[in-house]
Parts: structure tokens; sequence; C-alpha cells
């Protein structure tokens, strides 16, 4: 999982000892010891990790760590401080002070920076923006542990892991399905990222983890104070809780809820005796089974209550999927009659009405604030969003995203048609009805009905 291309080739030609590690790429030195840290942990389940810490300011894993936050972009903490304010600084003058704070341990980190973003359902969701410089140490740290971590987490959860995607996850329930276990506990957890007790996630943590130093990095960040409204407020009284939006944050997540994943799939529990699965995507999660016992179902209260987690009791819900459609990541899972009229039925997944609603009020947006574009730039900006969507929702043998394909070019069709009619005075081979068919001919628009996402 954590092997690299290069090491692998390496391994293959011998060529790898001839190399100075000094030369290689701080990525490819990275992905060595992260594949070392996997090894061990592999190898040894309850072996714990008692050195770390002088691993978190070496220039190399600062350099890595600090290209990924890059590439993930985001915008500055309270500091106000951007990418481009520190390549005027100094890249490497930026790491290298850095590196000297951890090294020291004077290394603390700033307020993380809340923002709150609206929900399709009018709601409000919290996300907590750590400084840039807090992002690269949290990003070293995450570099350390999640090889170890990755080593014991279950085969059924997809969410935030290397190599893993809500595709295995789909793909994973259709297969439970079309085994027979068509009993399904749609489950939600009240407000899990803000509810994780601190306590009962550093044992788990110390379960591998054994330098006091890495646990008091990690203590500092889940404790680190909150900007809200031009007020601080001390982060040392919480007991709880993640902020969603820190590097480090949907790992520290995952290590903790592992612990249902691990009771459910235990041969010795009731879960498997009963033959029930789940398949989990961060904090979202089904349980599938030819039958949820009642017993089952408070053997699964009886562990969130014990871990300090309780299930929405609103938006939970059991369901015979072969009878009753239900939405995962996304996507609507039904049990369909065959279109041509046969007596057979199959698993349709597809993309959900949510999940329609939501591009189409993104091509919207765009095309409200685009009236000045060209068509290159019309066409480019629609492909942006296309293209993010259709690849998510057309999984190859998986699901059927042909009917929410020829719904989104419908909307295409109408909507450019509105948009180039009323843009202009002047008119030309835009206006009118061909304004699709013209974009995607001449300036390369997807047409939703003929993109295909290659296996």
């Amino acid at each position: 999982m954590f092997k690299s291309q290069h090491s692998v080739e390496a391994a293959k030609q011998g060529t790898l000892f001839k190399i100075s590690k000094r030369k290689l790429p701080a990525a490819e030195r990275v992905g060595m010891l992260q594949e070392k840290l996997y090894c061990k942990a592999k190898q040894e389940r309850g072996y714990k990790f008692y050195i770390l810490y002088d691993k978190m300011y070496i220039p190399y894993m600062l350099q890595e760590a600090y290209s990924r936050v890059k590439a993930n972009g985001g915008s500055p903490g309270i500091d106000g401080q951007n990418f481009t304010d520190i390549e005027n600084y100094g890249r490497d003058k930026f790491l290298h002070e850095l590196g000297e704070d951890l090294r020291k341990r004077t290394y603390k980190p700033q307020a993380v920076k809340r923002v709150w973003i609206e929900k399709a359902n009018g709601g409000k969701r919290p996300l907590g923006i750590p400084t840039i410089r807090d992002r690269v140490a949290q990003a070293v740290c995450k570099m350390l542990i999640e090889p170890i971590f990755e080593a014991d987490f279950e085969e059924c959860s997809y969410g935030f892991r290397p190599e893993r995607s809500s595709k295995d996850a789909m793909k994973a329930i259709k297969e439970h399905l079309q085994e027979g276990k068509t009993e399904i506990l749609d489950a939600d957890l009240s407000a899990y990222f803000d509810t994780i007790p601190h306590d009962k996630l550093m044992k788990v943590l110390e379960m591998r983890i054994a330098d006091p130093r890495i646990m008091h990095l990690i203590k500092l960040w889940l404790q680190s104070p909150i900007y809200e409204d031009g007020k601080f407020t001390s982060g040392k009284k919480q007991q709880a809780g993640t902020p969603q939006g820190g590097v480090i944050s949907p790992l520290l997540a995952n290590i903790y809820i592992n612990l249902v994943d691990k009771l459910v799939n235990d041969t010795r529990k009731l879960f498997y005796k009963l033959g029930i699965k789940i398949v989990r995507y961060a904090d979202d999660f089904v349980l599938l089974g030819k039958k949820l016992t009642e017993e089952a179902m408070e053997k699964l209260r009886s562990i969130l209550a014990r871990m300090g987690l309780k299930l929405n009791e609103q938006k939970t819900r059991k369901l015979q999927a072969s009878d009753t459609a239900f939405n995962f990541l996304g996507f609507t899972v039904r049990y369909d009659k065959d279109i041509h009229g046969r007596k057979t039925r199959y698993w349709n997944i597809m993309p959900s009405v949510k999940s329609e609603n939501k591009i189409r009020e993104k091509l919207r947006e765009f095309l409200r604030h685009s009236g000045h574009f060209n068509p290159i730039q019309v066409a480019n900006g629609l492909n942006t969003i296309l293209r993010g969507w259709l690849n998510y929702f057309d999984i190859p043998k998986i699901s059927y995203p042909a009917m929410s394909k020829r719904e989104i070019r419908y909307y295409l069709v109408e909507g450019l048609y509105r948009y180039y009619n009323r843009k202009s005075q002047r008119r030309n081979s835009l206006h009118g009805t061909q304004a699709f068919e013209l974009l995607v001919s001449k300036y390369g628009l997807i047409d939703p009905t003929k993109y295909h996402v290659r296996n």
C-alpha cells in the first residue's frame, strides 16, 4: 500500500542500494520510511512505536509535508499567511524555522479559525482552518502515524485512506446485496467529529504510539483555541471533538471508529455469527445482513455508548433494501425490475436526486456569473464541474448513471439556450437551440451522455 513505484523497481533491479538516499526525492524517502513503518506494524500487531518524534523535523519530511499541504490548497488561518507569502519569505527558511521549533519542542499551534459551511438541508457545519504552519506540522505527524494504523484498519472502511474511495465502498455494498444481505441499517452518527472523547481517543492511540512527544503534539492540536467572530475561545477545556478541516483530523476519526469495524468483524462476536457486514466511509456506515436482529441493534448502540457516541435516531433507519431504496455517499440503491420487461430484477446504483440537484445548482451558478466569458471559457468552466461529477458517479459495472446523464444533458441544452439568448443583443451562431451542440463540436464541451470513465 505504501510501496512506491521506485522502490518496487529497485527491488527488482537491485539498483536502489547504489543510490545515495540523500539524492532521492523527498516523496521517495517518505515512501520508504512509511513502508518500513507499515511492514513493522503489520508483522507485529502488538508492537508499540517508542521513537517517532525525531522524524518530525527531518528536512525531507517537512518538504514533502509542505508539498502535500500546498497541493490541497485551502484558505489562510488566523495569521492571514498564504502560500505566496511563504514563497516570498522563503520556503526553505519557513520550513527550517518550523523544524527548529519542533526539534527544540518550542512549537505551539496557533488558534484555529472557525467558519461555517452551508449544508444542503439549510443547516450549517463548522469547519476549522489551521494556519499553514500548523497544517504542515500536522501533515508530518500524519505521514508518520498513518502507515502504522493502516496496518490495523479493517478492509470494510474506505474513507480518507490511501488507494481507497467511495467507488470501492459502493462495490462492496453491491456485492453484499447480491449475496442476499438485503436487510440494511442506514446509520447516522450524531455529530461524530464533534463528540469523539479525547481521553478515549488517546487511549486508542497509545495502543500503538508510545512516544510521549507525539502524543503531546496530538493533544495540543485537539485542544487548540478557536477563533470565531473576532473572539478567542480557550481549547484547554475541550474534552471532545476533532476539528473538521485539520490535516490530521480525518485520520484520528478513522482510528477511533475503527473500533466499531473490529467488533463487527470479530469472528467471536455476535455480528459475525449473524453474517452481518459493515461498509464504512468516514462516519457514514451501513450494516448489511440477511437479518438484523434487535439483539444486534442493541449491541451496536451499546458499543457506541461505551465509546461516547450515539446514533442519530431520526436519521438512522432499518429497511429491507429489496423493497425500499436507500441513499449512501450520494448514490441511491434500488432493487429495480428489468427494463426489458423480463421477470428478473437487478441492483440499480445511481446518483441520488439530491446529487442531481447539486450539480444543476453548480451549473446554474456558473452560467449566472460568467456572462462575459467567451465560448472556450464557458466550455472549460462547465467541463470542470461535469468531469468531477461524472467521474464520481460513473463506476464501471457497478453504477448505472445513464438516466442522470440524459437529465444533465437536457438541463445543459435548456440552460445554454437561455444563457446565450439573454447574454447579448448581438446575435451569433450560439443563439438558439444549437448552443449546446456547437459548444460540444467546436469548443470541447463534454456531452454527459457520451462520457465514460475508464476502468
